[in-house]
């Protein structure tokens, strides 16, 4: 299984509204960057990944898992343009901001800390541990 962050400004898609889809999930449509989209060309579904509230909150809120593998963006007709679909699996206990994040010494190369405008990005095994557990959640 691999990790993953999908980045998402509350106000346009939020935690809650991933939570209203339930088990059937929703598209992770409009990303427009090459490396992003690359990215969930990589996933499989059952990978988990971190939902992150970006703008003024920046923080990871909950958990959730690829449902859906890459497939034609449902928002656009050109054909360059994939997306996964994700549901929620649960929220953080509490949430894990950047700032701590980027004080965190284990978490210096975590693409978040140093890529902060990638809106899909992977987590590696260890940044999944140390985010979950300063979230309160089981990695």
């Amino acid at each position: 299984m691999a990790y993953w962050l999908f980045k998402s400004e509350p106000n346009t898609w939020s935690w809650a509204d991933q939570v209203a889809r339930g088990d059937a999930g929703e598209e992770w449509d409009g990303v427009r960057n090459y490396q992003a989209r690359n990215n969930m060309r990589l996933m499989q579904l059952g990978d988990r990944g971190f939902f992150y509230h970006s703008l003024k909150e920046k923080a990871v809120v909950g958990v959730v898992e690829v449902c859906a593998l890459a497939h034609p963006d449902s928002t656009t007709e050109d054909p360059r343009w994939d997306c996964v679909d994700i549901r929620a699996l649960r929220p953080l206990q509490r949430p894990v901001t950047l700032t701590e994040a980027k004080a965190h010494p284990d978490l210096a190369e975590m693409a978040l800390v140093k890529n902060t405008r990638l809106s899909v990005q992977p987590v590696s095994d260890s940044e999944w541990r140390i985010i979950c557990a300063l979230g309160g959640v089981a990695p």
